[in-house]
This record gives C-alpha cells, sequence and structure tokens, in this order.
C-alpha cells in the first residue's frame, strides 16, 4: 500500500507583515522628518537689510553685486534678493505646523546673475502647481546679484509654502509654529 503523507498547510498570518510594513512606514517617516529638521538654519540676530524692491513686477533694477566667498554665502543674498522682488507673497511671522509644500531647489547662476539652471533636490510632487510657480519665481527673479568672487554658482535653498501661496526661504525663515525654542 502506497502510504503519502497527510497534506500540510502553513499557518501564516498576514499580521507578522502587517507589523513589518507599519514599522518600515514608521521608519521612513521618521528619517524623512530628521532630514527636514536637519535643513534648519540657525536663527539670526540681525538681518542684513532687504533692497527695495522694484514697482514692476520682472523690471528689475540691476542687482547689487554679492561678494560671497562660498555658495552658502551667496545663498543668502540670492534670498534677500527673492524676498525684495516678491515682498508681497512673504509669509510674515511663523510658519504653521502643517505646511503645504516643501521642496529643495538648486540653482545654477553664471557670473552675471543669470539662472542657467534649475535642479529640484526635493520636489514637492504632491503640488505640482507649486514646483512650476517656484521655478517661475526663480526666473523671473533673474538676473541675481552676480556673484563676483565666484564666477558661477551654484546654491541651494528650501522653500516652504503654505497653502495661501505665500513661502519663506529656510535661509530667511521665522520658524514655525509649535517649535520648541532652544
Amino acid at each position: 500500500m502506497n502510504h503519502t503523507p497527510p497534506l500540510r498547510l502553513r499557518k501564516t498570518s498576514w499580521a507578522p507583515a502587517l507589523n513589518r510594513r507599519l514599522l518600515l512606514a514608521a521608519g521612513c517617516a521618521a528619517a524623512a522628518a530628521a532630514l527636514i529638521a536637519g535643513c534648519k538654519t540657525a536663527p539670526r540676530l540681525a538681518p542684513a537689510p532687504v533692497p527695495a524692491a522694484p514697482t514692476v513686477p520682472g523690471a528689475s533694477a540691476a542687482p547689487r553685486a554679492s561678494n560671497a566667498a562660498t555658495a552658502r554665502e551667496y545663498r543668502l543674498d540670492a534670498a534677500h534678493h527673492l524676498y525684495a522682488l516678491n515682498a508681497d507673497r512673504i509669509y510674515k511671522g511663523k510658519m504653521p505646523p502643517m505646511l503645504y509644500a516643501v521642496g529643495v531647489l538648486q540653482v545654477d547662476l553664471d557670473g552675471r546673475g543669470r539662472v542657467l539652471r534649475t535642479r529640484w533636490m526635493r520636489a514637492p510632487t504632491q503640488a505640482p502647481e507649486v514646483i512650476a510657480e517656484i521655478e517661475r519665481t526663480v526666473r523671473q527673479a533673474a538676473p541675481f546679484p552676480a556673484p563676483l568672487r565666484l564666477g558661477r554658482v551654484t546654491y541651494t535653498d528650501v522653500w516652504l509654502w503654505d497653502k495661501s501661496g505665500r513661502f519663506q526661504l529656510d535661509t530667511l525663515t521665522e520658524g514655525q509654529l509649535g517649535e520648541d525654542s532652544q
């Protein structure tokens, strides 16, 4: 008589797989939060004066030149330039705890402050209209201050975007509501 062993069913449950997925998702969320928190710059005690904004959008007077020695120093000059041209679009005060979009944009400029290229390091893909508006804002702001000591420069800034359409740059941010003051 041919005897075959009884068929054994594996007892598997989807619960451990779900727990692993939840742990993985929580870990990814924590890593993303740590990455964004690491982008925060130290607060400035006395920001440099912002040049006056032109009265007609797109008709910018020649921006002042930049004597920045590094791309990080140039970022401050570029942020002041963008704020001056977009004074009515800057979010006043601390940003709300939940932002509509956060994007990290790299901008390549030539020696005369003209935009050569923009690259998203972290695009706010959930808000494609914000991506287009930030790119338009950067291109309309050209020419930027001429990077005299650097020749060409590539600088990076974090765009903090509110649902109202107003924004702050991480370089000049006033912070967010709910932040612990350290």
